[in-house]
């Protein structure tokens, strides 16, 4: 090919090129930091009227969570379980249901509405820009982070601002008290029941499997016999919570092989009157080694002596059966002379 045939090399427009001339500008960093926007003040900023007003505002969100929470109680107390209310336009409600659903809903909807609107209108808005650090700060890095916490408490107005502060610290006291009172649910307190049982002086000592009234006779030496209170029956609503605590095993020994005074007077004739339940969980025991006069709990192996006042010599419980006294009445039958002077089973938190 000849040189008239080469056609001529077109002048391309240079990188710094000028525009008027078909030149291309080429940005020096197309993905450069564009800044943070400049700052503008709200209107709480430059009018401490305004200020003010969302003062109130915070407040009075705060103060409204305190009255639901009020309310809630108050509805707790009031309303019955099985109150039925209609309400447009959901219907038929349980006003119990529907009275704690919007109370405490509203306590928890202000507090959160309170701190917005205090966050939004009055604390600091600037934008800060932080350059990222390694995990394990240094010495200054801590003291600055701690200046900066002091910073934002005293630019957020709590020191300055003492109606916001006592009506949001009354509303975080109270609201606690909404699930103070759902624990009521719970049931009542025990109070002095786990104390206390069915045994009273004169009941008698019914077999558990005869469903007779027990004479001394009927207990022989080296034998294990369960029994319960007299009236207390299976038909009854409350038999399992009754004889979990009253279930009593009596058993026979010589009287010359009983080692404690006290289980001594409060036996007759050598028959020993002591607590089914297993003092480290309440298991029932019934196991009983003759030779020994030691009984055995089935569920961890505790093991209790008989002959000396049932105390524990193995095994994870932590007290001895407790004794029931027990004599023989008018027309022999073995009776209880009293209820046991300790509470039945495992502890409890108010054992004493």
């Amino acid at each position: 090919m000849s040189n008239q045939e080469i056609p001529e090399e077109k002048h391309l427009p240079s990188e710094q090129g000028d525009a008027h001339h078909g030149g291309v500008v080429v940005a020096d960093d197309p993905f450069a930091d564009p800044g943070l926007p400049v700052h503008k003040p709200r209107i709480q900023d430059i009018d401490e009227r305004a200020a003010k007003r969302s003062e109130r505002t915070v407040a009075m969100l705060f103060t409204l969570s305190m009255l639901a929470t009020i309310g809630f109680i108050a509805s707790y107390v009031i309303f019955p379980v099985d109150k039925i209310v209609y309400i447009f336009p959901i219907g038929k409600v349980s006003a119990l249901n529907f009275s704690l659903g919007m109370t405490l809903g509203t306590a928890l909807f202000c507090i959160g509405a309170g701190a917005v609107h205090w966050a939004r209108t009055l604390m600091s808005d600037v934008e800060v820009a932080a350059e990222r650090h390694e995990i394990a700060a240094p010495p200054e890095v801590k003291a600055q982070v701690l200046q900066d916490f002091a910073d934002g408490a005293n630019e957020s107005g709590i020191g300055r601002r003492p109606l916001i502060r006592n009506t949001m610290l009354g509303a975080l006291a109270m609201l606690p008290l909404s699930a103070v009172m759902i624990m009521r649910d719970l049931g009542p307190l025990p109070e002095d029941k786990l104390r206390k049982t069915v045994w009273a002086k004169g009941k008698l000592l019914i077999n558990d499997n005869t469903n007779e009234p027990l004479r001394p006779e009927d207990v022989l030496v080296g034998s294990l016999t369960f029994a319960r209170p007299e009236g207390l029956e299976e038909e009854q609503h409350d038999f399992q919570v009754q004889i979990a605590k009253a279930a009593l095993m009596i058993v026979r020994i010589q009287p010359d092989d009983i080692k404690d005074k006290k289980e001594l007077e409060w036996s007759h004739d050598g028959i020993v009157a002591y607590s089914k339940i297993c003092t480290h969980v309440g298991c029932p025991i019934s196991l009983y080694e003759q030779q020994t006069h030691h009984v055995l709990c089935p569920c961890h192996q505790s093991t209790f002596d008989l002959s000396d006042g049932a105390r524990v010599i193995f095994g994870p419980a932590g007290h001895a059966l407790p004794q029931l006294r027990i004599g023989v009445n008018d027309e022999g039958f073995l009776e209880a002379l009293g209820d046991f002077e300790e509470p039945v089973g495992p502890a409890f938190w108010e054992r004493g």
